[in-house]
């Protein structure tokens, strides 16, 4: 087990003598100059890149992008939802984080000449807890359209060359991403890296409140002092503070059970197995708000960007670091198909003696 370093000035508060860990510590530690130094890396703010020619895998001329997959075979999944967020911002909130941080993961791994690719968003409207049925704005998909969705893109992805894969979430419905990972696996044993990155929980040390020794004045729940700052952050054309306001759950349950989005409690119970203790969304919170928007800033939002990006980032150099562009992990030792009936499924697409993967013999779980 690796020791754990302790940041000045904040007694519970430890980073785990790992890579990772020394890169958190380092971006907690930071000052804002460097802060804003590391955001100027990453192209950050940057509008979002949806329209803009090769930043997507769907708007990349396919000769490049064949090019790129040669040299960076990963690609990321950026995973939303359209949802009410207050009327003091965009019901597409989640959908812009994660794309606009993939973008910039992106425009940094292109520095070394092999960027990373990424998916435009398979799911603009995402899955729900039960406690968001009724709010307007909202557009809730059944758990199993969302779940086939994602096991159908990872296929397509698959069978285009990118056997390493990493869903970039930014909403409340992950176990229906574990389960669609799960589920492709199970149904079709291919080998591959595939990952879930929780960008908000993944940081969650840069959401600590002020009694936590860190900048927030409320902790992170939905729309909130957090969400806006982010916000605020990057893109700020799209929020419009003069409809902020401020909300506070109506629960009944009293405090210390149940954590919020991110863990940050390290309550015994996560907010997802959970219902009954609050009023739903619709009437305890109809204003689509759970927290104090009015308390955001742009500034408040860096620190916690510039974790996440560095930390996605170096998610994607250790894999490429591990299994270079074009290999996968050991055939045989992760699924139980042989590496010789792998072999022409494995090569490069539309090379000499490639087989698509709808070829493959089914062996897997319905």
């Amino acid at each position: 087990m690796s020791p754990m370093l302790s940041c000045d000035g904040v007694p519970d508060l430890f980073f785990e003598d790992t890579k990772v860990g020394r890169m958190f510590k380092q971006v907690w530690e930071a000052d804002e100059t460097q802060v804003d130094a590391w955001l100027a890396e990453f192209g950050l703010p940057s509008p979002c890149e949806w329209t803009k020619p090769g930043s997507y895998i769907q708007t990349t001329v396919r000769g490049q992008l064949e090019k790129e997959r040669r040299k960076n075979d990963i690609v990321l999944i950026p995973v939303g939802t359209t949802e009410n967020h207050g009327r003091h911002t965009i019901s597409a909130m989640d959908t812009f984080f994660v794309s606009i941080l993939c973008e910039a993961v992106r425009r940094k791994t292109a520095q070394s000449g092999a960027p990373v690719a990424i998916a435009l968003p398979p799911l603009m409207y995402g899955g729900h807890p039960y406690h968001h049925i009724g709010m307007p704005g909202t557009v809730m998909l059944r758990e199993e359209v969302v779940e086939e969705n994602l096991v159908d893109v990872m296929l397509g992805l698959w069978n285009d060359g990118f056997r390493k894969q990493i869903i970039v979430n930014n909403h409340g419905h992950l176990w229906m991403l574990e389960t669609a990972l799960h589920k492709f696996l199970k149904r079709y044993q291919l080998p591959g890296v595939f990952k879930i990155a929780e960008w908000h929980r993944n940081v969650k040390h840069f959401w600590r409140t002020k009694e936590q020794g860190g900048p927030w004045e409320t902790n992170f729940v939905h729309a909130d002092e957090s969400e806006t700052s982010v916000g605020l952050l990057l893109f700020p054309e799209m929020v419009d503070m003069s409809y902020a306001v401020d909300t506070e759950m109506k629960t009944y349950l009293p405090p210390g059970h149940i954590d919020n989005s991110i863990e940050g409690w390290d309550r015994p119970m996560r907010w997802s197995e959970n219902e009954g203790h609050a009023a739903i969304e619709f009437f305890g919170t109809p204003e689509g708000v759970v927290g104090r928007p009015t308390a955001a800033t742009a500034q408040k939002g860096k620190r916690p960007v510039v974790a996440f990006v560095k930390y996605l980032t170096m998610v994607c150099e250790d894999i490429l670091a591990t299994f270079p562009a074009g290999t996968v992990p050991p055939v045989e030792e992760f699924t139980f198909r042989s590496a010789k009936d792998m072999e022409p499924f494995l090569k490069e697409p539309l090379s000499p003696g490639w087989k698509p993967v709808h070829a493959l013999p089914y062996i897997g779980q319905h």
